[in-house]
């Protein structure tokens, strides 16, 4: 099974997308199931795991309807306030659906490059190990050093997704500090990490595949091709590429892999980080 391990889902308004500025014209409007399984078919991918956009609860319940009603969404990375009073009520409570996958919360917005090491925060991930729910890490580089810090708390059962390669300064063509960072991630056992993301953290409109193979030589030189996910950030990738050309990274990057090897970065992995471990 290929699946699409990172994609979003939205009905756009300006107030809960207000992050989506001038620039970003091209994403406000609508984008939903119907949208992407078209995407889906024509590159021959069976499926998708959808993941939060939005810090609501409302928002995670929503994405759990859809995959309810399009057997194609596989699973959904949601969001809970892993620091409120009642997290673990809607810990349990997500973790009831089927198709409930993981957590993930907007760390990068937030003002404390430390965020995740507050006390408050870490107790609610430590809620989720016995829900076999993933955790989605969306960081910028300036963030790997509290990751480092922060991993060893938990046990090596707790999966943990790196988002977007950690967002590195793809623009600028800056593989360090993030490379030496990423291979210290990369040691823990329990970190997975997404080939996603990339092209817009590239020039939008002049990125050439030359600019991310560096990134990509890191990422499976360091974790290897056993914890490696292909996904395509669609539809914010939309701002740099069309869902074909953003695919495309990858698989050609892959193209004279073995096919196992091929098989577990196209959906395995995201099977095993996602999936496997519910049923």
């Amino acid at each position: 099974m290929k699946i699409d391990s990172h994609q979003h889902f939205w009905h756009y308004n300006a107030t809960e997308y207000g992050w989506i500025n001038d620039e970003m014209a091209v994403l406000r409007n609508d984008f939903l199931p119907v949208q992407l399984v078209k995407e889906l078919t024509t590159i021959g991918f069976d499926g998708s795991i959808a993941v939060q956009a939005r810090q609501s609860l409302e928002e995670t319940n929503w994405l759990l309807q859809l995959a309810d009603l399009h057997p194609f969404i596989k699973g959904v990375v949601g969001w809970i306030d892993l620091q409120s009073e009642q997290a673990e009520m809607e810990i349990a409570h997500f973790a009831k659906h089927p198709k409930a996958a993981g957590v993930r919360h907007v760390i990068h917005d937030e003002a404390d490059v430390n965020f995740m090491l507050q006390p408050s925060f870490m107790g609610g991930m430590k809620m989720l190990e016995p829900y076999q729910l993933t955790y989605d890490l969306l960081i910028f580089p300036i963030h790997l050093d509290a990751t480092i810090q922060f991993i060893p708390h938990f046990s090596e059962q707790q999966i943990f997704v790196i988002d977007h390669i950690a967002k590195p300064l793809i623009r600028e063509g800056i593989l360090s500090p993030w490379k030496e960072k990423m291979t210290l991630l990369a040691s823990y056992p329990n970190v997975f990490c997404k080939v996603s993301g990339m092209v817009t953290e590239a020039n939008w409109q002049m990125w050439r595949t030359e600019d991310i193979r560096p990134y990509l030589d890191v990422v499976f030189e360091t974790f290897g091709t056993e914890r490696v996910m292909i996904g395509s950030d669609w539809p914010v990738c939309l701002l740099a590429g069309n869902y074909g050309e953003v695919m495309a990274i990858v698989t050609d990057y892959i193209a004279e892999f073995s096919e196992s090897e091929k098989a577990m970065i196209l959906g395995g992995n995201a099977c095993r980080a996602y999936l496997s471990r519910k049923q």
